[in-house]
């Protein structure tokens, strides 16, 4: 018999956190892009590839800091290996070594 099959598609919430996750590693790129695009560009005046490079980094901050926003939230989830309270030594299932 055949065992069920699991569903094709990610849950909502663990799909977007990914792509968060894949846009907050994708964000020192866009600004090593946005940081040479001035210097290839010619013919612009330097006060505007000063402004440019200004304008682009308060964007990246503004987007890192919304990134990390999203990626901050509780998703009622524990990382593998957190633990609610730390174990005391008296605590310990597997006795003094």
């Amino acid at each position: 018999m055949r065992s069920p099959r699991e569903p094709l598609f990610l849950a909502r919430q663990s799909y977007r956190r990914r792509r968060i996750e894949d846009a907050a590693r994708l964000l020192p790129l866009l600004g090593v892009v946005l940081f040479l695009l001035p210097l290839m560009v010619g013919g612009v005046i330097g006060s505007v590839r000063v402004a440019f490079v200004f304008s682009s980094w308060f964007f990246l901050i503004l987007s890192a800091m919304t990134l990390a926003r999203y990626l901050g939230r509780d998703t009622g989830q524990r990382p593998i290996g957190s633990q609610s309270k730390p174990i005391a030594p008296s605590d310990d299932p597997t006795g003094p070594l």
